[in-house]
């Protein structure tokens, strides 16, 4: 991580710490929606700068009021929500269960992840390759390679739902139909997966009415992020940014 990492000056990480690329990126951002409610005098400029990466409890109200304030938000219409539950209906499937197994490259502090993302993309590829007929090679490669204790089993992870998940690794895995070695990594706070599904249950899939309201939702958070990411594009546009690379698609906020 570069010493100078800096938004309008303010520095992003005390000299002691190592960050990695995307914790460093979310304190970033975090830094210009803070800078950007003080500019509304939303917060007292003399509120100091987060330490270790934590906010004071002013700027965390003051942040919220800002994102109340700049974003607007359309409310999705009945329209909106039936087109998008058409599209996505297995997502609301009532006991849908995925029997796992997976590979962890997992990201820790100091971990280089240009390294890391190559070496579980060169694992994905690996495992793609294995034919049918031939001999089973991923439970070798979990016990030699993953960072989750699941790999001394082989990576066998058992018959999941997505509620035993973390929220990203679950839209990654659930309401879709691919069985096998998925063809993408799957990203989690954890870290990379190379994940095969081994069998799917596909559970019940309530109708429209009766998820109605977690539809709306999905579409509100879908629009705050889309606002969000570019608000922070345009606060960045504006700033001076020293050390940090924030051209990425995707803020960790916003994960």
């Amino acid at each position: 991580m570069p010493a100078t990492a800096r938004i309008n000056g303010v520095a992003l990480a005390a000299a002691h710490e190592t960050l990695d690329t995307e914790a460093l990126r979310q304190r970033a951002c975090t830094e210009l929606l803070r800078q950007a409610a003080i500019a509304d005098g939303l917060l007292d400029a003399a509120d100091p700068a987060p330490r270790d990466g934590a906010l004071s409890p002013a700027a965390s109200d003051a942040i919220e009021a800002w994102l109340d304030r700049r974003l607007q938000l359309p409310e999705p219409t009945e329209h909106d929500c039936r087109r998008y539950h058409a599209a996505h209906a297995a997502r609301y499937a009532v006991g849908e269960r995925a029997l796992l197994r997976h590979v962890l490259f997992a990201v820790t502090p100091g971990v280089d992840v240009k390294q890391l993302r190559s070496r579980a993309e060169g694992c994905l590829l690996d495992l793609r390759c294995q034919t049918p007929d031939g001999p089973d090679r991923f439970p070798e490669v979990a016990r030699s390679t993953s960072n989750c204790p699941s790999g001394a089993e082989g990576g066998a992870l058992g018959w999941l739902s997505a509620a035993d998940c973390a929220p990203e690794f679950a839209r990654e895995v659930f309401g879709q139909p691919e069985v096998g070695v998925l063809p993408r990594l799957v990203h989690s706070r954890f870290g990379l997966h190379v994940v095969e599904v081994l069998a799917r249950e596909p559970g019940t899939v309530p109708a429209f009415e009766a998820v109605h309201a977690a539809v709306a939702q999905a579409l509100r958070q879908q629009s705050f992020a889309t606002a969000l990411r570019q608000a922070l594009q345009l606060l960045a546009g504006q700033a001076e940014v020293e050390g940090v690379d924030l051209d990425a698609a995707d803020t960790p906020l916003l994960q």
